[in-house]
């Protein structure tokens, strides 16, 4: 019988054994697409305890927890912190088979070097030796960070924030660079007319720009795009549903601009305009620069509309969504292509419906002119699990190159998510052992071993420039 979670944990056979242990296991981590708090790590925070570093803001275990029948209370409401600790031992032996399982016990055993099980019984010992190692100046936010050898992490941030926390990283000489990421999202939400003129007040604030009009909000735009720049900034990013690429003349989206910006409402029709006619705009920001543009696209959010308004977004009430994506990826990147102002672009695939689409969608706009351009990124959100990761590079393998992939990122508000780096690296080798076990590869550890080495860190090094 096979022990959980031992040093071979996932590795199947002695090929993936082989390259997991000689060519993956003591890379760096390279984190191009996060949401730590910068604050966190300029402050160099030290957790107050374990359910602070690990239940507060992570809505995979609120989720588990509420199917779990556990009160809101325990999850995002008043219940003290061991408390809900506690709630949330009760739940992890109902995770069996759940992502969550393996990450929780992957998190326990680094950094804290706890391979005890936990549950109700083993509660709070856990919780007392790993809230007693937080206390330690070893177990700081940025420690944790060095214990997990990383190298780059990339935040995502809003164009209105002033990166005073990075700039603070920066002066302190904090050798894991951090840096931002431009998410410019809230420019798009034209829909919500409050909501709209509330960002452009704080956006033109943070660019000193007064923006009355369409040029004003461009201009402003341009300004923080520079400053991030500035700031170390190689990436943007954006969450929707999917692209927007209808059809629009310059007048039709100034008008619709002017209405919104009057507080007036847009028809359905003028918002889609004027989304995309920012997003190509902002696209086109990101290619003068040479950054790389990423997509998470394919999400259905804020689902309950009571927990909504009881506890706001992302909390936990998202899923996958059904949305059509190819004919507007298409017409997107065309119209960008066309013109040469296609920037190095990663797509990431919420439904795996689509993972083939998509795989196909970035082979139409590869050139030549960089390696892996056009990437189809890492299983994320819903399929960052075992499953779901095999299934994206399946795909990938099948439609385009999985040689050239940027391999793996945390998504994570937490500094104890990394072992998910570790969790990939061990699916990515045994996929490979196991086909070279079964004949279909070649038994060359040389050509496979550089392949694993490029995909868990080379590969993202030299694609986004870090």
């Amino acid at each position: 019988m096979k022990v959980f979670l031992d040093k071979n944990f996932i590795l199947q056979t002695e090929t993936a054994r082989r390259l997991y242990f000689e060519h993956a296991a003591d890379l760096p981590i390279i984190d191009y697409h996060c949401h730590l708090p910068p604050e966190d790590v300029a402050a160099d925070r030290k957790f107050e305890n374990m359910s602070q570093i690990w239940l507060a803001g992570d809505h995979y275990k609120w989720r588990a927890m509420r199917t779990n029948g556990i009160d809101e209370k325990y999850i995002t409401g008043h219940a003290d912190d061991y408390e809900k600790f506690e709630k949330w031992a009760e739940t992890v032996p109902y995770t069996l088979r759940n992502p969550l399982y393996h990450w929780t016990h992957m998190e326990l055993k680094r950094p804290f070097g706890i391979k005890k099980i936990l549950n109700p019984e083993s509660s709070r010992d856990i919780y007392n030796e790993s809230t007693a190692l937080l206390q330690q100046d070893d177990f700081s936010a940025r420690n944790i960070m060095r214990k997990f050898k990383v190298e780059v992490v990339c935040t995502t941030d809003d164009p209105a924030d002033s990166l005073e926390h990075h700039k603070k990283v920066k002066e302190d000489g904090f050798e894991i660079k951090m840096y931002p990421t431009f998410r410019a999202d809230k420019v798009l939400n034209i829909d919500n007319t409050t909501d709209f003129n509330a960002y452009l007040d704080r956006l033109g604030a943070s660019a000193d720009v007064n923006i009355s009009n369409l040029a004003d909000v461009k201009e402003a735009l341009q300004k923080r795009h520079d400053y991030f720049a500035k700031m170390g900034c190689r990436l943007s990013d954006h969450g929707l549903e999917t692209v927007y690429a209808e059809d629009f003349t310059e007048d039709e989206v100034m008008k619709a601009f002017e209405l919104a910006r009057s507080g007036k409402g847009v028809t359905i029709e003028q918002a889609l305009k004027y989304k995309s006619a920012m997003l190509i705009y902002l696209a086109e920001l990101d290619h003068s620069k040479g950054w790389a543009q990423q997509f998470h696209l394919g999400g259905i959010r804020n689902n309950s509309t009571r927990m909504m308004r009881q506890l706001g977004p992302d909390t936990g009430f998202d899923s996958m969504g059904d949305f059509s994506m190819a004919r507007s990826l298409s017409k997107f990147f065309d119209s960008l292509d066309i013109n040469d102002k296609l920037a190095k672009t990663v797509l990431y695939n919420l439904n795996p419906r689509d993972n083939e689409l998509f795989a196909t969608m970035c082979g139409n706009f590869n050139d030549g002119s960089i390696v892996g351009k056009m990437q189809f990124g890492s299983g994320w959100w819903f399929l960052d699990q075992k499953d779901g990761m095999e299934l994206q590079m399946n795909a990938l393998s099948n439609m385009g190159l999985l040689s050239h992939f940027v391999g793996m990122l945390t998504d994570s508000r937490s500094f104890l998510s990394y072992p998910r780096h570790d969790y990939f690296r061990r699916i990515l080798c045994n996929l490979l052992g196991n086909d070279v076990e079964n004949g279909l590869l070649p038994d060359d550890m040389d050509l496979l071993g550089q392949m694993v080495e490029n995909i868990s860190y080379y590969n993202a090094k030299k694609y986004f420039g870090f």
